[in-house]
């Protein structure tokens, strides 16, 4: 099993380009383990392409706070305080609002350590999501036995 396999089913559910309160109502309708496995690949995907300078810079940082849980709940709890570091730059209210998180960059440090935890960290993302999604997949299959929230 590959944690797409969770997340696929969800994948236009939820869309990252609409206002937060409109994000965040649509992503609470996901199965918890399609949530975690929804955020977290995004935020490694983005981040890999571009660095956490361009996560937080695009659309994707909408789901930085929920990230920050998701790692957390694939076992990667390094990799989810360094996230949650890196918001640090932008205050003690994470902003929502892709306007307000342009022209901060998180320190190359930081940049660096969580790239090598993405890769490191709890064998990696891939191995770390893949074995999220196999332990909780059961439980969401009884949703309504396709795996999609009734």
């Amino acid at each position: 099993m590959s944690y797409w396999d969770l997340v696929e089913p969800y994948w236009d559910d939820v869309r990252i380009y609409d206002e937060p309160g409109v994000f965040t109502a649509q992503l609470a309708r996901l199965p918890e383990p399609s949530r975690h496995l929804f955020v977290t690949h995004w935020t490694q995907s983005e981040i890999q392409n571009g660095g956490l300078g361009q996560f937080f810079s695009n659309h994707t940082g909408i789901l930085a706070p929920e990230a920050v849980v998701g790692f957390q709940a694939l076992g990667m709890p390094e990799t989810s305080a360094q996230l949650a570091l890196a918001m640090r730059a932008f205050g003690e209210a994470y902003p929502r609002e892709r306007a307000a998180r342009g022209g901060v960059t998180p320190s190359t440090e930081i940049e660096d350590r969580f790239a090598d935890l993405l890769e490191t960290e709890a064998g990696g993302f891939w191995d770390a999501a893949d074995r999220y999604a196999l332990k909780n997949e059961a439980a969401q299959r009884k949703l309504d036995g396709s795996g999609r929230a009734s």
